[in-house]
């Protein structure tokens, strides 16, 4: 993933102001660039019920009351931040301090599972388990976050950042960024193994595992660990919603910018989308985040190229075109993922 997001920063660095989309509309083709928009609001749709699903969940298991009335809490608050004049600085500034939570939450969590890190250190080893099916597909989804390579390229040009910058840009953004995703994400599966281990019971949804952690570390481990997955779930549904309102109107030709009513519009959607699908949605939610997650493979593929063949033209990137070793690991994560997506398929028809 960290390819890809470097590839679509380079992009945005080397397009001087035009935007992805109609970069994609100029040199691959017009029809190309409207998909792409589409699709990108298809993945962030799919995100978004995971969002408001977790956050619901989180502020549930902090305050108590209902799940339904924390989504909307959450949903509303989102909607009330892009509503701001000046909505993409204030988004930016929440973010950092939302994951710089996460982070806390997360590792404050790991460390009072008391997990064997051995074991865990076993756990860097490739395997696939044979029941995996849709939940190793729905974690690569969320982890693979194509959107968000995309709009990384907008937010490129509302920074106003130039190619000089590269250097800096990746050793202060894109190289922390890729890491924090990844050990986020390695952080809440070493908590539930940790769990497991300690317990022997079996974790299935983020209640239960807040309320097995209490035995082993006391009630503080639960408080902490649902506050970095507020953190989680409510800094992704500003930005996921955010990126999918911005792509969509910008390949129908209405503007990309997050101040535009149109883009807003647009963002409310998804917004709205995620919170009605948490709400009216009568089975499990655990159930129905991982399924979300994982529909997001199928168009992953189709972006993933887009982003590959423009990183590669040199009369796009000029000294920013990719080098060869961006180009093998390019296609080595297209087959990877092209491998996911076909996968997905097999089991939605089976």
């Amino acid at each position: 993933m960290f390819f890809f997001n470097d590839m679509a920063v380079r992009i945005g660095l080397s397009t001087k102001g035009i935007s992805l989309v109609d970069t994609i509309k100029s040199k691959i083709g017009h029809t190309v660039g409207i998909l792409a928009g589409f699709g990108v609001f298809f993945i962030t749709l799919c995100f978004s019920v995971g969002n408001a699903i977790g956050s619901g969940i989180a502020l549930q298991l902090l305050f108590g009351g209902s799940v339904i009335a924390w989504v909307l809490a959450s949903t509303v608050a989102v909607a009330i931040l892009i509503a701001l004049r000046n909505a993409y600085r204030a988004l930016e500034k929440l973010l950092i301090a939302l994951i710089a939570i996460m982070s806390i939450g997360f590792l404050g969590s790991a460390v009072i599972s008391d997990p064997s890190w051995v074991d865990v250190s076993r756990g860097f080893i490739p395997s696939i388990p044979d029941s995996a099916g849709f939940l190793l597909i729905a974690l690569i989804g969320t982890n693979f976050s194509i959107n968000s390579a995309l709009y990384s390229g907008y937010s490129i040009h509302e920074r106003g950042l130039k190619p000089e910058q590269y250097k800096r840009l990746t050793l202060i953004d894109t190289i922390p960024g890729n890491i924090a995703t990844a050990a986020m994400t390695m952080l809440v599966i070493i908590v539930a193994a940790g769990v497991f281990s300690a317990t022997g019971e079996s974790v299935k949804n983020f209640t239960q595992l807040t309320k097995v952690l209490e035995p082993v570390s006391g009630k503080m481990s639960s408080i902490i660990f649902s506050i970095g997955f507020f953190a989680a779930a409510f800094s992704s549904m500003a930005a996921n919603a955010s990126a999918g309102g911005t792509l969509l109107c910008d390949a129908l030709g209405w503007g990309n910018k997050l101040s535009s009513m149109k883009v807003k519009f647009f963002t409310y959607a998804i917004l709205i989308f995620g919170a009605s699908v948490a709400i009216f949605n009568s089975g499990s939610p655990i159930r129905i985040i991982i399924i979300a997650q994982a529909l997001t493979v199928l168009v992953a593929p189709f972006l993933g190229v887009i982003i590959f063949i423009l990183s590669s033209r040199k009369d796009i990137m000029g000294e920013l075109v990719n080098k060869t070793y961006h180009k093998i690991i390019g296609i080595i994560g297209l087959i990877a993922i092209f491998s996911l997506s076909f996968r997905l398929i097999v089991n939605l028809s089976s």
